[in-house]
């Protein structure tokens, strides 16, 4: 359902004389008579911490890798919305992370040990994400551009046979015995008429040029504007039909009856729609296995920059209590301000910008909001339908 939000704050306090406090006094503040968010605690497991260098660094590289690996799983799931032509279920049953919904995801978060082992360094960590993340985006790239050339070629086809009598391919029209075939002296032609004019058409046609031959004229298809007629006449008197035909409003179509040309275009149409469905399961299934890795990623990534940001500013040992809200929409607004009383003693810089500027909301500085609590905002809604 729409009304249900996909946007969470994953914050992070410093534990009190226990996290367990921090998490007590949050769910206190924001559940007990106000009802502002839905929590759930977000466990980020024991990482080895390294040197505050490194941290300072990584702080900034996470940042980064943050949003490239958001706009990958971004793009696997819009190719999944053009590639299932946007039924918006099908699109949203095949977003899953570890095969649950990613809000149950998210709210059920557990660090995966195998994938990212937290025996390695946060660098390589990082690492390891970003070499898996890049290889999702360069395979995307390929397996797109293989079944986009794939469905072009298809839709030039059945383009080529739609649209009016007078410009698409008439081969899936006629029929052999339409035509006069190996004659020395005659031929038969293709003549769209506009529906107004048959008339006109059956009282003048024998006449158009000499040498027509009477009563050789069959309606063989009709679209909403026109007909498509056959008549046969001597091959020398074409051009003299062609011109006056083409003053009388009737347009002759160059066309040949050809069975090998015919088939072969019948053939290749069968061929792309074959190889079509043939690519589409495999293709869905890599993308809905792909999205579900890079979302995990990222949301890993988020952990790993929580739990960096929470070193550089509350310091060592480790002693920080992560946390996800999930606000509503309404409820925003009172929830910043709740979270601000709750934890403004953590910063004393932040409680001197706030003041100063209390109408702004969200300070912009350096594009990051700045809160005096660890703050990243998660949002699953990861696509926007046309």
């Amino acid at each position: 359902p729409p009304a249900a939000m996909t946007e969470f704050w994953l914050i992070s306090a410093p534990g009190e004389k226990t996290c367990q406090q921090t998490w007590d006094k949050l769910m206190v503040a924001t559940t007990r008579n106000n009802n502002l968010s839905t929590n759930h605690k977000f466990n980020i497991p024991d990482l080895k911490v390294g040197t505050l260098d490194v941290l300072v660094g990584l702080s900034d590289e996470l940042a980064k890798l943050d949003s490239f690996v958001e706009s990958v799983v971004k793009k696997v799931a819009q190719y999944m919305a053009d590639v299932l032509e946007d039924s918006r279920d099908k699109v949203q049953e095949n977003l899953l992370a570890s095969g649950v919904d990613l809000v149950t995801y998210i709210t059920r978060f557990q660090w995966d040990m195998a994938k990212y082992p937290i025996k390695q360094s946060l660098k390589n960590i990082s690492e390891i994400i970003s070499k898996q993340v890049t290889q999702i985006d360069n395979d995307l790239k390929s397996r797109a551009s293989a079944y986009n050339s794939l469905k072009g070629n298809l839709q030039n086809l059945e383009r080529k046979n739609a649209g009016s009598l007078l410009t698409r391919s008439l081969a899936d029209i006629v029929k052999k015995e339409d035509f006069v075939l190996d004659s020395e002296y005659l031929i038969t032609l293709l003549v769209v008429v506009p529906k107004t004019s048959y008339a006109d058409w059956q009282r003048t046609y024998e006449t158009l040029a000499e040498m027509v031959v009477p009563r050789s004229t069959n309606l063989l298809f009709e679209d909403q504007e026109s007909g498509l007629f056959s008549v046969t006449l001597f091959r020398k008197a074409v051009d003299d039909f062609r011109h006056k035909a083409r003053e009388n409003k009737f347009t002759v179509r160059d066309f040949q009856y050809n069975e090998e040309e015919m088939k072969a275009d019948k053939e290749e149409m069968t061929r792309l729609s074959t190889d079509k469905k043939k690519q589409f399961g495999p293709l869905v299934r890599w993308l809905k296995v792909n999205f579900s890795e890079g979302f995990i990623a990222w949301i890993h990534i988020k952990a790993l920059r929580v739990f960096v940001e929470s070193v550089l500013r509350y310091g060592l040992p480790v002693n920080f209590q992560a946390m996800l809200l999930q606000p509503s929409k309404k409820t925003m607004k009172k929830l910043r301000e709740v979270l601000y009383d709750l934890y403004k003693h953590l910063d004393s810089s932040a409680a001197a910008i706030i003041d100063a500027s209390m109408d702004i909301p969200g300070l912009n500085l350096s594009q990051q909001e700045y809160y005096p609590y660890v703050y990243y905002k998660i949002d699953c809604n990861l696509l926007d339908f046309k």
